[in-house]
């Protein structure tokens, strides 16, 4: 198949698109949110994380070894488990593992899945695809475990007394935190939920734009659409769900009671 001839960004061509950050930083200003130096720290921070990234990104390609891969991806786990941990308002010593734990498994078994069986790439662990695919999951299992936790873990401490009438008549915990667990899923996956029911009518996912644009045919880039977001879909379920499963046995003791110690701040 003949690429398509990809249209290289030149460093003026990127600093003329800074130029668009003039119309939301007056607005910014007009309506006086007090946003304006928090949006230029964070302009400023993804442009010099993503120039690092891509600087590192081009070094692991180039060595392709499979245990610094590894150890890549483990870092981003670790980070992205923390910054779950953190914003859920869970305390980090406590809840920091069973969460990495519920990526790493999600990761495993979605990155099982694509490098082994659909991509069949020459080593399980080919940088070029293990890394983005793998990046890209653990990004939207961080996004909607932080809903999921944040939403189980208030329903909990807010509507406590309706967990104990449940306990008191002879439920389960795992029967009276059902309600919670429910609402907590609906929480986080309506939004994907929407987003898949409407994607390519409303707009184009990254991934295939980023082929198309790369040289891909749209075909082609629309397989990988449909698997990666087939493959996100499943690796969040599983991360959501094995998160709170984990997580709500160390915010209960042996008499059922919630450890508000194991929670930082109970304010909403």
């Amino acid at each position: 198949m003949t690429l398509l001839n990809i249209y290289e960004i030149s460093w003026p061509n990127l600093g003329l698109g800074y130029l668009l950050l003039i119309i939301p930083f007056t607005l910014l200003h007009l309506f006086r949110t007090g946003l304006v130096k928090d949006t230029l720290v964070a302009v400023a921070r993804m442009t010099v994380q993503l120039f690092l990234v891509g600087l590192y990104l081009e070094f692991l390609f180039n060595i392709n070894n499979p245990w610094v891969n590894i150890a890549w991806v483990l870092l981003m786990i670790a980070v992205a488990s923390y910054a779950t941990v953190s914003r859920s308002q869970l305390k980090s010593r406590i809840f920091f593992i069973p969460v990495a734990l519920s990526i790493l498994l999600s990761m495993i078994i979605i990155d099982a899945f694509f490098m082994g069986l659909i991509i069949q790439a020459g080593s399980f662990l080919e940088a070029r695809y293990f890394i983005p695919i793998t990046g890209m999951i653990i990004g939207n299992c961080m996004e909607r475990n932080i809903i999921a936790l944040n939403s189980f873990r208030g329903q909990v401490y807010r509507e406590m007394d309706t967990y104990r009438y449940f306990v008191a008549n002879g439920a389960s915990r795992h029967e009276a935190l059902l309600p919670f667990i429910r609402t907590a899923l609906k929480n986080a996956f309506n939004p994907l939920i929407a987003n898949m029911a409407v994607i390519g009518l409303i707009a184009l996912p990254g991934t295939m734009t980023g082929q198309i644009l790369g040289g891909s045919s749209p075909n082609q880039a629309i397989r990988y659409q449909i698997l990666l977001l087939l493959g996100i879909f499943v690796a969040t379920m599983i991360t959501v769900v094995v998160s709170i499963m984990l997580s709500r046995r160390f915010l209960f003791d042996e008499m059922d009671n919630l450890k508000e110690e194991h929670i930082i701040s109970t304010k909403h």
